[in-house]
């Protein structure tokens, strides 16, 4: 073993392991995901209890062995005790961490990719803005953080940055008009505030991602692109997505 290091991290999921312990999948800054056992964490009073449980956010003091990490103490920030009893919020939060979990790679710098984790989830818990509107922004900025987000500011054919109002899904970006003319299949027409929208969710400070709303036609236009676009470009099917969706087609049934 190597000597002891410390990671500032998230809990991205959990699982019992023998009588007494835990094994976990951490996304650190410094480390990006990790796999690592935390024994004794499900014994009865066990200061790793509750550090061991998904969305837990702080320090983990860490050992490497050949296979995996072992956690032997975690100073943990926030529970985003929340979603305990949002379960609507906790729903798409285990969503966010399974995004995490595709994108997460080990040593690997995810600094980036943890903060707005961070800040998504706390955006769920506080719940100023819709909760579609959270699981957009953050499916949109975390496809941009990891290489494969849209091209929203030129024109992914001749990266001209005039008349831009059409996106396609096949080129993975904006095209301007006199390229969509010879593109013809598979563009999009895009209103000039659901361009600016998606601009600013892949290029604003995280702190500034989650103080806007939009009217509901501009959030069924910003939805079905990043939908559309997501199938395309993130080749897994998230279990949480699948429920998410399911439970939004039985609200809609009701009304």
């Amino acid at each position: 073993m190597t000597q002891q290091e410390r990671v500032t991290g998230m809990v991205i999921s959990s699982m019992p392991v023998g009588e007494y312990d835990k094994r976990v999948v951490i996304l650190t800054a410094e480390r990006g995901k990790i796999h690592g056992f935390m024994h004794g964490a499900r014994k009865p009073g066990s200061s790793l209890m509750a550090s061991s449980e998904p969305f837990a956010f702080g320090t983990f003091e860490v050992y490497e062995s050949r296979t995996a990490y072992r956690i032997t103490s975690a100073g943990i920030t926030q529970y985003f005790e929340q979603l305990r009893t949002d379960l609507d919020a906790a729903l798409y939060g285990f969503y966010f961490l399974e995004f995490a979990d595709y994108y997460g790679r080990e040593n690997a710098d995810d600094k980036e990719m943890l903060k707005l984790l961070y800040v998504s989830v706390m955006a769920l818990c506080r719940r100023r803005i819709p909760l579609e509107l959270i699981r957009r922004i953050f499916e949109l900025r975390v496809m941009a953080v990891n290489g494969e987000g849209p091209q929203v500011f030129e024109c992914v054919s001749c990266r001209r940055r005039e008349n831009l109002h059409h996106f396609s899904l096949r080129l993975g970006g904006m095209v301007c008009d006199a390229c969509r003319e010879k593109i013809r299949r598979g563009s999009i027409a895009v209103s000039p505030t659901c361009l600016y929208t998606m601009r600013y969710i892949v290029s604003s400070p995280y702190e500034k991602l989650f103080g806007f709303t939009l009217s509901d036609e501009v959030m069924k236009e910003l939805s079905s692109i990043t939908d559309r676009f997501r199938r395309i470009y993130v080749d897994k099917r998230f279990n949480s997505l699948e429920m998410i969706e399911m439970q939004e087609k039985l609200q809609k049934n009701k009304h």
